[in-house]
């Protein structure tokens, strides 16, 4: 039952690196994940914020060779980010840094979601928790 209407969790995730940052470690990671067939990468926008606050994005085709496994992402656009983001991203990072936001495909759980709906499932309700979160609550669980 894996058909073109099962998929599996689709996420938004937004990364701010300082200028001095490669990203060569956090693109390779990316594109282990996507050959492994663990996300699906609908789109993915790098976003630079100027130190007098204006925003653009970049265009990875023409990436500098320090942005490595990066550049292998040009082309990742399904459209669901554009320039509404862009200018959004400029509100959230801050001046002097790059940003990657990605959208991506769950894919890992594209079996247990054609499981559930076989069986009538249907999604109600989902959270997620912040890393914070769980260090927070380990924190307290080892103060006790």
């Amino acid at each position: 039952m894996n058909g073109p209407d099962i998929h599996g969790p689709v996420d938004t995730l937004i990364l701010e690196f300082p200028a001095s940052a490669q990203g060569a470690a956090t693109a390779q990671a990316l594109r282990d994940l996507v050959d492994s067939d663990t996300i699906r990468l609908y789109d993915l926008l790098l976003v630079r914020r100027h130190d007098d606050g204006h925003c653009e994005e970049l265009d990875l085709a023409a990436a500098p060779e320090s942005a490595g496994a990066l550049r292998s992402f040009a082309g990742a656009r399904s459209g669901l980010l554009g320039l509404e983001d862009v200018e959004a991203l400029a509100e959230v990072i801050k001046p002097g840094a790059t940003a990657v936001a990605f959208v991506y495909e769950n894919a890992w759980a594209i079996p247990f979601v054609a499981a559930a709906r076989s069986e009538g499932a249907e999604l109600v309700a989902a959270t997620r928790i912040t890393v914070e979160q769980i260090i927070s609550a380990l924190d307290a669980i080892e103060s006790n």
